[in-house]
């Protein structure tokens, strides 16, 4: 519980510091790129030891399409809802059947889709809870996810700026490494320490930001981090590698908060011709509802799972792996980036900023509803047991 309160101060810190800082630090976004590389490199070393102790049945891999289809719910229901209530209540009347309006939203309201994989196995880990059936399904399923947002930005990028070499390579490069996870799943023997692992992070993260600057394409660090761990010979941390990959995991919490671009002031220039930045503005009280309810329909669309794997978990256990989806953080705010990159901006930018940053503030929070949820059915089941 110590961990939790501690990684969610964390959290709310580098939040806080990220919408202070510039106002007080002359010069300060050009930190940005410094700031967006160590966050990789933590969240890379986070995916490297959950890749470390994945396990898949070459047996019965018929089991993993329902996951992924789940998977691709929890991605895809928060997704298809946010850009509803952008363009059904946001929007006049008269935009609905816009092109321009729906592209734009459509890549906006992608921030609504990625469960935080890296915040997620942090706070659960944190919470006592990587020996349960929950922890086991969430990180399938948030991988999945994961994986299923960074696919589908790829022909979301093509209808925004056209079709570009760079993102065919992304895509080869994906597939081939799945290729690589899947043929060589824990074969490789090469040293795993946590100074190894934290080598291997950084120049993941670097070769990422690398092909960013040559490229102008986004490729996350979080699948050749996670495939890596695969690879690896599945060995346990020792308590040393554990107390660095605790203080690594409260880094990267503080650092997601930092990460997070500015909500209000410099979200887009006026000279942009997006139909987003072109909507009227609003007030704070009409952006607080907004942020709000877009952070209810997000999180309702994440609750899926609560309907799936009914003879395989209990109702409290599907209820816990439902709301232990709702953590979002580093690859939502990667999303809002690439909007900001592309000229979006306006409201519903900044809805989507607060309501992303509101779902940081509260993680802990729905970490502490899971753990209350698994606990309560753990002592449950003991007392049906002694009786």
């Amino acid at each position: 519980m110590k961990k939790i309160i501690l990684y969610s101060a964390l959290l709310l810190v580098g939040l806080v510091c990220s919408q202070l800082l510039p106002s007080f630090i002359a010069g300060y976004g050009q930190l940005q790129p410094t700031i967006m590389v160590l966050t990789m490199s933590a969240l890379a070393y986070i995916m490297i030891n959950v890749g470390r102790e994945f396990e898949i049945d070459k047996n019965n891999l018929k089991q993993y399409r329902w996951d992924y289809v789940v998977a691709m719910t929890t991605a895809t229901f928060p997704w298809i809802g946010v850009v509803l209530y952008f363009i059904f209540v946001l929007m006049p009347a008269e935009m609905w059947s816009n092109v321009d309006a729906w592209t734009e939203t459509l890549v906006i309201g992608r921030f609504a889709a990625p469960t935080s994989a890296g915040v997620l196995f942090a706070m659960l880990a944190a919470a006592g809870l990587g020996a349960t059936w929950m922890f086991s399904k969430a990180r399938v399923l948030a991988i999945f996810d994961d994986l299923d947002t960074v696919l589908l930005m790829i022909p979301l990028s093509i209808l925004v700026v056209g079709w570009q070499p760079a993102l065919g390579v992304t895509l080869v490069l994906m597939f081939g490494l799945l290729a690589l996870g899947y043929r060589y799943l824990h074969l490789w023997s090469i040293p795993s320490s946590a100074g190894a692992v934290m080598g291997y992070s950084v120049i993941i993260a670097l070769l990422c930001e690398l092909f960013y600057l040559r490229s102008g394409v986004h490729f996350e660090v979080l699948l050749p981090a996670f495939v890596l761990g695969c690879m690896m010979k599945s060995q346990h941390e020792s308590a040393a590698d554990q107390q660095v990959s605790s203080f690594v995991a409260g880094v990267f919490m503080m650092l997601v908060g930092l990460s997070l671009p500015q909500i209000f002031g410099g979200v887009a220039t006026s000279s942009s011709e997006s139909i987003t930045v072109a909507m009227p503005a609003m007030s704070l009280a009409e952006i607080t509802y907004h942020v709000l309810i877009i952070s209810v329909i997000a999180n309702i669309g994440k609750m899926f799972p609560l309907f799936c794997y009914r003879k395989e978990a209990t109702l409290k256990e599907r209820l816990a792996l439902s709301i232990s989806m709702w953590p979002r953080g580093e690859v939502g705010a990667g999303v809002l980036m690439i909007s900001i990159g592309y000229g979006f901006g306006g409201p519903i930018v900044t809805i989507s900023m607060l309501s992303l940053a509101l779902n940081l503030v509260l993680t802990g929070v729905f970490i502490m509803v899971v753990r209350k949820l698994i606990l309560s059915e753990k002592q449950q089941g003991e007392s049906y047991e002694k009786a």
